[in-house]
């Protein structure tokens, strides 16, 4: 036990690396950019104001929907999918599969699961105990909360995506006339001049690097995909279909971003739906009899599930799943 102890600790340790690294680089661009450029390389008050201030607003963004991400708890699987302790006894005594199967069919025909394995069993956690709702896997990280994407943080990740990529436009669009003055000689070699020419060249690495994986992100939101779904289609109960739970683009948006504007670019939860009931055009049910079986037992804990793109309506047609943290 001690060293499986010792062994969680450390990888907890480890995924906090990137954060470090990030609030580092962060750090590190916020002085480049307000001390040496804007105090001692600019030497117009008016452009010096208006770059400091448009620098802050699109800073605040960033760090706001970044923490946001890394520190917003998702949902946790309802006890309604687990197994009863009858069916549980049964199912750790049988050894066959087949029989395995039987057990868990039984207790799926309660609940709305409607997705199954490539070879159409059940899908089932043996490390959880509990029958994995629809769109969600287990999770090797699922401990670590600054490696997890959910329903609940998917929005705050694609704005915090998206106001990287424009922080460091920014950063970029701003820097470059003094980048060149300094690589051209036009200004004298200085202490600044490092940290300007290095804050170019960085701020479009990452430019680069985001925005790219932003654009992927986006792509997903506006097929409403997982980023498992993107490279394997979910299997239902009649068959594969890759579309399966897209609505047309603009539902599709709406889910993660909400119907209303005026919250769609703030890091404020406003997608839609609570990340249990999933709508699908394969599945025909009542969606308050879904909503029924979530009820019966109550939401329970279990912090080894995770969905990656998440998306609920309030419509007529729905598949029930969970979604938890890493």
């Amino acid at each position: 036990m001690a060293p499986s102890h010792a062994l969680r600790c450390c990888k907890r340790a480890l995924n906090w690396i990137p954060v470090l690294f990030i609030n580092l680089v962060v750090g590190w661009s916020y002085y480049a950019y307000v001390v040496e450029l804007c105090v001692y390389t600019i030497p117009n008050n008016a452009e010096r104001i208006s770059y400091l201030v448009i620098f802050h607003v699109f800073l605040g963004m960033f760090i706001w929907a970044y923490w946001k991400t890394i520190w917003s708890r998702p949902a946790s699987p309802s006890k309604a999918f687990s197994l009863p302790r009858a069916e549980k006894e049964l199912y750790e005594r049988e050894e066959r599969a087949e029989a395995q199967q039987e057990i868990l069919k039984k207790v799926a025909r309660n609940l709305p699961v409607y997705t199954r394995t490539a070879g159409g069993a059940i899908r089932y956690c043996d490390f959880c105990q509990v029958i994995k709702p629809d769109r969600c896997h287990h999770c090797s990280t699922c401990e670590m909360v600054n490696n997890c994407v959910g329903f609940s943080n998917y929005k705050y990740f694609v704005l915090f995506l998206t106001y990287a990529s424009l922080y460091c436009v920014v950063i970029c669009a701003t820097v470059i006339q003094y980048f060149i003055k300094f690589w051209t000689k036009q200004l004298p070699d200085t202490h600044a001049k490092f940290h300007i020419l290095f804050l170019f060249f960085v701020a479009a690495l990452f430019f680069i690097s985001i925005v790219s994986l932003l654009g992927y992100h986006l792509w997903l939101v506006g097929k409403n995909r997982t980023t498992i779904e993107a490279f394997r289609a979910p299997v239902f109960t009649n068959g594969p279909d890759k579309n399966g739970y897209s609505l047309g683009f603009r539902r599709n948006v709406a889910e993660v971003f909400g119907d209303q504007a005026k919250y769609c670019f703030f890091p404020v939860f406003s997608s839609q739906g609570d990340g249990h009931s999933f709508v699908t055009r394969l599945v025909q049910i009542d969606p308050e009899q879904a909503h029924s079986v979530l009820q019966q037992n109550g939401k329970g804990s279990c912090n080894n599930f995770c969905t990656r793109a998440f998306f609920l309506d309030g419509g007529q047609t729905v598949s029930v799943t969970m979604e938890n943290e890493q």
